[in-house]
Order: structure tokens, then C-alpha cells, then sequence
């Protein structure tokens, strides 16, 4: 059971295989929205990955600011429906703002979530910067977290 940083030319083809079946599989198959999962972005991003037995069970996409707001982003944030009810999802938030804070040290982080999934990244002190809007089929909200209002962004 590892937790793992990986730059992108790090990764094996089967570690970005993997990563990009389960997203795939949960973002656009179990959640029937047909979108261009493949964005440009995951070349200079960092993964983050959960394994288990030899299986990502959990993973995110931190990405740097330069490249989509101006700050840092948390994205393609999934855990396994196998691996679901475990608290991977918690564990993988804190893990990935703690990464940003530490590494990258910005002001803030954003990210754009599922409206069902609010509360639960308002529970990191994200907070709604936008109104409620369609992104691919689905409901989504911009949500940021500030440096100053992160309980763990010395992490």
C-alpha cells in the first residue's frame, strides 16, 4: 500500500495505461459523459497515485499554475469503485494540498468540482467561486482554497 508522486516521464506506460483507464472507466464510462479526458495537460502535471496489490486505487492530477488559472489546480480527483467508503478520497485531498502548499508554495488552489461533491471539498476550505454550470453533462462549481485559510498548507 503506497502512496507515490510521479512526474510525468516517470511513469511507466502501464502506470499511465492504468491512470488513464480508471479515468476513463469512472469520468467518462460510470458517469455516461463522453468528453475529451485526454486535455493536454497531463505532460506537465504531477500524478498522484494510491496502490494497493499492485493496483492505483486512488489518484489526482495536481496541476501547476502556469498552465490552467494562474495557481495551482487539483483535478481528476477518483477513487476505485472497489476502493470506495475507505476514506482514499480524504487521504488523497490532503495529500495533494499538502504537495501544492509545500512544493509549489502558492497563494491559493483551485479546482473545479461536481456539485454533489461540494460539501466535501468545502471540508478542506475550499470555497465556491463561481455559480453552479454545466460542464459536460454534469454540474460542476470553481472552487478555491487560500494559502491562509488551509489548516494543513504548512504540510
Amino acid at each position: 500500500m503506497t502512496w507515490k508522486f510521479y512526474d510525468f516521464d516517470e511513469l511507466t506506460a502501464a502506470e499511465l495505461y492504468e491512470m488513464l483507464k480508471l479515468r476513463v472507466d469512472v469520468f467518462v464510462v460510470e458517469q455516461n459523459c463522453p468528453y475529451p479526458e485526454l486535455d493536454g495537460l497531463d505532460q506537465k502535471s504531477i500524478h498522484l497515485a494510491y496502490k494497493e496489490n499492485g493496483r492505483i486505487l486512488a489518484y489526482s492530477r495536481l496541476v501547476p499554475g502556469e498552465l490552467k488559472y494562474g495557481v495551482p489546480s487539483i483535478g481528476r480527483v477518483i477513487v476505485s469503485p472497489e476502493a470506495r467508503g475507505r476514506g482514499l478520497a480524504r487521504e488523497l485531498m490532503n495529500k495533494s494540498i499538502g504537495f501544492i502548499f509545500s512544493e509549489w508554495q502558492p497563494e491559493a488552489i483551485r479546482l473545479q468540482g461536481q456539485v454533489y461533491l461540494k460539501e466535501f471539498y468545502q471540508s478542506f476550505g475550499f470555497d465556491p467561486i463561481s455559480g453552479v454550470y454545466d460542464e459536460d453533462g454534469i454540474p460542476h462549481v470553481d472552487m478555491k482554497l487560500d494559502k491562509e485559510g488551509c489548516p494543513n498548507s504548512s504540510k
